[in-house]
């Protein structure tokens, strides 16, 4: 496999959140590689959306948003759960991509002691389960995704087809004002589309 270069990273947060669908998130962990297909993502894009952290500003917690493209964003939520995004566009404008689901590839030993023997379709299939079963938290909150000698990275997978690949409103926004809410950046593949590919 192939490491995603900087510059995939550095366009608009929509494409780019469409276009790792297929993509691979990998965890170094021990020397050993584990992680999996990425099979839905959500894209959060600027201060003016309501649903991304940014709409607040530029705060320490919301600060790697404004880098670069390229880098992982995760942050702790909800008091028990971490998330991680990959940050996109160029620096100065906060925009990125919330890794939602992935489809367990590498590491299954792993992920199945971290994610307490459940069954394995719901290993991975949400952001804070992906940073429970790869062992992802804030200590790797800022490091480059492009390069594949460090801990977390993403790598080249098979493109899906669009017609294969499916968008809906993000998920769990609550009191998200419109148009924010209901806007489809949100995009999915059914497993067994990755699976055949």
């Amino acid at each position: 496999m192939t490491c995603l270069p900087q510059s995939f990273y550095h366009d608009e947060v929509t494409l780019v959140a469409r276009r790792l669908i297929g993509m691979h998130l990998i965890r170094s962990l021990d020397g050993m590689r584990t992680g999996g297909i990425i099979i839905e993502t959500e894209a959060y894009r600027g201060e003016e959306d309501l649903a991304c952290h940014a709409h607040v500003g530029k705060t320490r917690r919301n600060a790697m948003l404004y880098e670069a493209g390229g880098r992982s964003y995760v942050y702790f939520t909800y008091g028990m759960h971490w998330l991680v995004n990959a940050v996109t566009g160029d620096n100065g404008f906060p925009a990125a991509v919330l890794i939602r689901a992935i489809l367990p590839l590498e590491g299954l030993e792993g992920i199945r002691a971290r994610r307490k023997d459940r069954p394995q379709a719901e290993w991975c299939n949400g952001p804070a389960k992906i940073c429970q079963a790869l062992a992802i938290d804030g200590t790797l909150s800022g490091i480059s995704l492009y390069q594949e000698n460090g801990e977390l990275w993403i790598e080249a997978g098979k493109p899906v087809a669009d017609e294969k690949v499916k968008t809906s409103p993000r998920i769990g926004l609550g009191a998200t004002p419109e148009p924010w809410k209901s806007i489809p950046w949100r995009f999915y593949v059914d497993p067994q589309d990755v699976k055949d590919s």
